[in-house]
């Protein structure tokens, strides 16, 4: 019994061992399980976790790539900027040591002048010291003076008598009084008939100076014929193959010429009984050397007085440049445009170039850019290379190259020729339209290049000019004033008005330049079409500078900021439309960024906005990196609203990480275009048609015998 109980103790026992070895099997089995299963889910968590980290840093990375790409773009710009305007400084350096020089000069002449003043002014302070010692001395050695002692006068006769002769005297004295009125009303008469027979002198002296100057002008211009004349003999001499040739021809060649100015009237070819002959004598080379050489002397003394009558200012005619005008007329009345050498143009040249050499005088410049560009637009519709095709069979280079021959072809021309319109050379001075090209020389091309450089530079002086006027300004205009802000806030109706004055008073001294500006180029009459090019450069530049200080400053990106640009840019479009389309042209076009800009800053709701209405309906013209840009910066200080939807935020990330892909820049600055924004054929397509020979001539060359061609008028 013991036994049996003892096996199944023993047996219960090793059961209970073994279950106990199983189960702790089985837990640690289960235990190893739940551990490695923990540790692969930790690992697999931390992976997802670290990339997660990762992505986001290399996102923010891009994002500061991006950035550091376009400060490096904005860097590159400044030290452009900077580079110029130590390119300018350097000038404006030069300019004052040289202004510095000439100011030393003329002290040091006023301090002579002052010096030998201070000698004269001690002369005569010695002249009148010796001449107030001389009258001392002349006062001691006078002799003393005698006093006479009154002597009572006790007799009544003599005073009677005395008393008679009195009143006799004062008769006598009354008579001289009239006599001596009636002298001098008679002096009066005289006086008054010897100054009308003087001004009756004048006059006929002035008739007589007219007659002496009209007859030496008759005596100059038969000089100038004479000179002309025998210059053509001899030109014909050299062109001809033989001299005998001409000389050998029973009827020779005559020009006609009138008493005035000695134009071709007639194209006919008369005999000896008519006209002088101009016979050509091979054998008068050196005695014609005299009169070519003072043809030549009066052609330089007429340049001369050219040179100093453009040298000031001349004016305007009817809204016609008359420097411009006269100009043209007097190159083409020399033919300057047809000789191979010529100082004429370089003097032209010159004096245009020391006339601007004064870059802040806009009234300068902007008389000069009307006169350049009118002369330009001359030279454009006239001048031809050479051998190309003429516009009249009568122009044609061929045989007849020579002055000479021009003559000839002058005088065989149609019958038009001889109806008494006036010419010129063989040209009508009426209408643009009415101008015959002529093939211009080397010399003439060059003058022509030479004259669209300095329209350029004038062009982009004045434009450099307004924008250095209105560049302070615009970093004004991009924030504005807080004390301004929180008036409009927090004042009253009669405070808004105050502080939104004194919002705007920075746009509108932007307005007041333009103004100016415009003004002094309607004042010039400067060419409609170069005033809208500059008003159009100007607001692409204000354009510019505003857009990128924008999305460069995050204070700028606030909605109560937004609606202060927006109203500046009001300013802007009403100086637009009061300056006209033909003056401003597309001017508030070139404002499309910062508009479309300023317009997301100021709507509401922007969070209900969805990508394709950003991208098509409120900023079409933007990029996806500025619309990028505007929307992360955007903070509203106003109402406390919020930007646009992460959703939004995130589709504009992929189509930039898409576009980065694809090669596209990621820059979103603008960039300021200061090329020249035309052509002299835009010029010549735009401008108005020019009537040179209605302008008057200045009364420097007025009277002028060498330009008297400058009194024809076109029929």
């Amino acid at each position: 019994m013991r036994a049996m109980i003892a096996r199944t103790e023993f047996r219960f026992r090793k059961q209970t061992k073994a279950s106990i070895k199983i189960q702790a099997q089985w837990r640690g089995h289960r235990e190893y399980s739940y551990y490695k299963n923990l540790q692969k889910a930790a690992v697999v968590t931390q992976c997802g976790w670290r990339a997660r980290v990762a992505r986001r840093e290399l996102r923010m990375l891009k994002s500061a790539a991006r950035e550091t790409g376009a400060l490096k773009e904005a860097k590159d710009k400044l030290e452009k900027k900077v580079e110029e305007l130590t390119w300018r400084v350097q000038f404006e350096k030069r300019l004052r040591t040289e202004l510095e020089e000439t100011k030393s000069q003329e002290i040091a002449k006023l301090q002579e002048a002052l010096h030998s003043m201070q000698i004269q002014v001690e002369e005569a302070n010695a002249r009148v010291v010796k001449e107030q010692e001389l009258a001392r001395k002349a006062i001691e050695e006078a002799p003393p003076i005698i006093k006479e002692t009154p002597v009572m006068v006790q007799d009544t006769a003599k005073i009677d008598a005395l008393s008679a002769e009195v009143e006799n005297l004062k008769a006598s004295l009354l008579s001289e009084k009239l006599a001596a009125e009636e002298a001098t009303k008679a002096c009066s008469d005289a006086e008054a008939r010897n100054t009308d027979l003087a001004k009756k002198l004048e006059e006929a002296g002035a008739k007589v100076d007219q007659l002496q100057d009209s007859v030496q002008r008759l005596e100059e211009k038969l000089s100038n014929s004479e000179s002309e004349n025998q210059v053509l003999r001899q030109q014909a001499l050299t062109m001809s193959p033989t001299g005998k040739a001409i000389s050998a021809r029973s009827r020779t060649m005559i020009v006609q010429r009138t008493p005035d100015n000695g134009n071709i009237l007639s194209g006919e070819t008369k005999t000896n009984n008519d006209l002088t002959l101009a016979i050509v004598n091979p054998k008068e080379p050196e005695s014609e050397e005299k009169p070519q050489k003072s043809l030549n002397e009066k052609q330089q003394d007429n340049q001369d007085l050219l040179i100093k009558c453009i040298s000031q200012d001349l004016g305007f005619s009817g809204g016609k440049p008359v420097a411009a005008c006269i100009i043209y007329k007097c190159l083409l009345h020399w033919r300057s445009f047809e000789v191979e050498r010529t100082t004429v143009f370089d003097r032209i040249i010159q004096t245009i170039s020391s006339s601007i050499e004064v870059a802040d005088n806009n009234d300068v410049l902007a008389y000069w850019l009307c006169n350049t560009s009118t002369l330009l637009m001359l030279l454009q519709h006239t001048l031809k290379a050479s051998g190309a095709a003429s516009l009249t069979p009568q122009r044609r280079r061929s045989s007849s190259a020579s002055l000479f021959g021009r003559m000839s072809q002058g005088l065989r021309a149609t019958p038009q020729s001889a109806s008494g319109i006036p010419f010129l050379n063989g040209r009508t001075l009426g209408r643009l339209d009415d101008l015959r090209q002529v093939e211009a020389k080397y010399p003439a091309l060059l003058f022509k290049q030479q004259l669209t450089a300095f329209l350029e530079k004038i062009y982009g002086m004045i434009r450099d000019n307004l924008k250095k006027e209105i560049s302070p300004l615009l970093g004004l205009c991009i924030q504005a004033p807080r004390t301004s802000r929180s008036s409009l806030v927090k004042g009253r109706a009669q405070a808004n008005a105050i502080a939104q004055q004194a919002l705007i008073a920075h746009w509108q001294s932007i307005v007041r330049s333009l103004d100016a500006y415009s003004k002094t180029m309607k004042a010039n009459y400067v060419p409609a079409f170069l005033v809208r090019k500059i008003f159009t450069q100007m607001f692409s530049f204000i354009n510019v500078q505003l857009f990128n200080s924008l999305l460069l400053r995050r204070e700028c990106c606030s909605f109560s900021n937004g609606e202060y640009v927006k109203a500046g840019l009001a300013e802007l479009e009403q100086w637009c439309l009061f300056a006209t389309e033909e003056y401003a042209g597309s001017a508030w076009d070139e404002l499309k960024h910062i508009r479309q800009a300023v317009g997301f800053l100021v709507i509401h709701q922007k969070p209900k906005k969805t990508l394709n209405e950003i991208t098509n309906e409120l900023c079409p013209v933007l990029s996806i990196q500025q619309i990028y840009r505007i929307s992360t910066m955007y903070w509203d200080d106003k109402y406390g609203t919020h930007s646009v939807s992460s959703d939004v935020i995130s589709s504009i990330r992929v189509m930039m990480t898409e576009d980065s892909s694809n090669g596209v820049s990621s820059s979103f600055l603008l960039d300021d275009d200061s090329s020249i924004p035309f052509s002299v054929d835009d010029i010549s397509k735009s401008m108005q048609t020019v009537d040179v020979a209605d302008v008057e001539p200045p009364p420097l060359i007025r009277e002028n015998s060498g330009f008297v061609f400058l009194h024809q008028r076109a029929d």
